[in-house]
């Protein structure tokens, strides 16, 4: 090989091994809204599009005769958030259900700084679902859902 061709691909490595990796700059924190979760990373809303709930689950899930508010901890930069909360999103827009809503607060990476993130909450793996009936906590779902988030949901809700 000539010289300068090894140049060009001395070049083309090395080069390729400082390039930056591709997850958003910032941390989404603290309390922040559906549209702008999927609006910070892309690959989210393709797994929200992508997801697709048990539909017996779904219709369960409408069947709700008292309010439900789920209380979303997550990391934008988690791969277990990454995987789940897409999911839930997608659960709650399919279920179409007005007493099912969610608030989402966006937890950062460090581990020394997320106490204020929590609100007084005990939360010790993320992405952490807290399902709350009448203001109390009736249940989670924490870091993987044992079966499908909404499986789990209907579980916890006892429908």
């Amino acid at each position: 090989m000539s010289r300068p061709i090894r140049v060009i691909v001395l070049i083309l490595i090395s080069g390729s091994l400082f390039v930056p990796a591709l997850r958003p700059a910032e941390e989404l924190l603290g309390p922040v809204g559906r549209e702008a979760i999927l609006a910070h990373d892309p690959s989210w809303a393709g797994a929200a599009a992508a997801y697709q709930p048990d539909p017996a689950a779904l219709d369960k899930l409408r069947g709700l005769t008292r309010e439900v508010r789920i209380e979303v901890y997550f990391g934008s930069w988690c791969s277990d958030s990454a995987a789940h909360v897409p999911a839930l999103f997608k659960v709650l827009e399919m279920a179409d259900a007005p007493l099912l809503q969610a608030a989402c607060f966006g937890v950062p990476e460090v581990k020394e700084k997320r106490a204020p993130y929590f609100q007084g909450r005990e939360i010790a793996r993320l992405p952490t679902f807290l399902v709350l009936v009448d203001g109390r906590e009736v249940g989670r779902i924490v870091e993987t859902p044992e079966k499908s988030v909404e499986a789990d949901l209907v579980r916890i809700l006892g429908l």
